[in-house]
């Protein structure tokens, strides 16, 4: 029997509390088969005791469905997370070292300003933070589409310091972005094992130094990079990005329930490109109104704040200054530096 086989039969068991299959995530690390025995070694980071029997049930029960299969080895390892005291979730209790609080910001959908969002709102906590003497940074976890670096005007690569990275730094912020890494005009093209790398290393190999608050710029969708992260760093929560149409608003939602089931707290909905206001005061809601109440509501969580369509927002983005730094008494500057208070009281509460 082909090994292809084999893989076609694990392809078809799922990774608890998700769609998504065990071949696709990336954790099969090896395949055998030999005088009818299927010998299969799988790799995971967890701390939920209850996912390894529950992979290895359900990769034994897949295998020996197979006619010439007369024998299964399942061999599961656990990596270090398998020692954090967090019974109850997905993710490692040690944290990223020198980092009090992480913050997500994930949307599940592309094209609603998300890291737009990230990057401002990571501009306005390091403004509170700064007046107590205190630091923030940005993770930027989009590994296909990376643009922290050009949003905080930043270029070069970061420095090695043994076997870490030293981030780059730039509005007082610390920042980590695949962007420094690949040359501008360079896709990366990538498997799930290999984005789980990379936003290991981001975490646990890069010297963040001492931080307050670390703002992560989730990729869109509920794929290899969100399970990565909630597996390698203890989330204190995520905020959800959402335009008001429901083709953003119902994919948010599917966003969220990922989350839930990796038990990360969301912390709020954000509303952005939520109106376009007239030289007059008017309003025109050019994506359609009430969405992100609307999903907010859906959810049980908080209702963070409407960000409007405005021009200088994506100004400020190509000029590597964002809205809250280069207009910080317009609306939009305004309503972040808002939710990044509120964010702050709730992860410190």
């Amino acid at each position: 029997m082909s090994l292809e086989k084999i893989n076609q039969a694990l392809a078809t068991v799922k990774y608890p509390g998700f769609s998504r299959d065990i071949v696709s995530f990336g954790i099969v690390r090896s395949v055998d088969f030999q005088d009818g025995k299927a010998s299969v070694s799988i790799a995971i980071t967890t701390s939920d005791n209850s996912i390894p029997p529950a992979i290895r049930d359900s990769v034994e029960a897949a295998l020996n469905a197979l006619p010439e299969v007369n024998e299964v080895d399942v061999s599961i390892v656990l990596s270090a997370s398998k020692k954090a005291s967090q019974s109850n979730g997905a993710a490692p209790a040690e944290g990223i070292p020198g980092v009090k609080h992480v913050i997500a910001v994930s949307s599940g959908k592309g094209g609603v300003g998300k890291s737009t969002f990230a990057v401002n709102l990571a501009c306005a906590f390091s403004q509170i933070l700064e007046a107590e003497g205190k630091k923030a940074g940005i993770m930027d976890c989009d590994i296909y589409g990376p643009s922290v670096p050009l949003m905080l005007g930043l270029s070069g690569r970061p420095y090695v310091e043994g076997d870490s990275l030293i981030p780059m730094e730039g509005h007082n912020l610390s920042v980590m972005s695949m962007g420094f890494l690949v040359d501008e005009d360079t896709p990366v093209v990538w498997r799930g094992p290999m984005v789980m790398k990379t936003i290991q290393q981001f975490s646990q190999n890069v010297k963040w130094g001492d931080l307050e608050l670390l703002v992560v710029d989730l990729p869109p969708g509920t794929g290899d990079a969100q399970l990565s992260l909630v597996q390698t760093i203890p989330l204190s929560g995520a905020v959800l990005v959402t335009t008001p149409q429901p083709a953003a608003t119902q994919v948010a939602k599917r966003g969220a329930r990922m989350l839930e089931k990796t038990n990360v707290k969301i912390l709020g909905v954000a509303e952005n490109m939520s109106y376009l206001e007239g030289p007059d005061g008017s309003r025109q809601n050019i994506f359609g109104e009430g969405g992100g109440p609307q999903t907010a509501s859906d959810l049980k969580t908080d209702f963070l704040g409407q960000i409007p369509l405005d021009q200088s927002i994506r100004e400020g983005g190509d000029a590597g200054t964002p809205i809250v730094l280069s207009k910080p008494d317009s609306q939009a500057a305004k309503v972040f530096k808002e939710i990044a208070n509120t964010l702050l009281a709730k992860v410190r509460s």
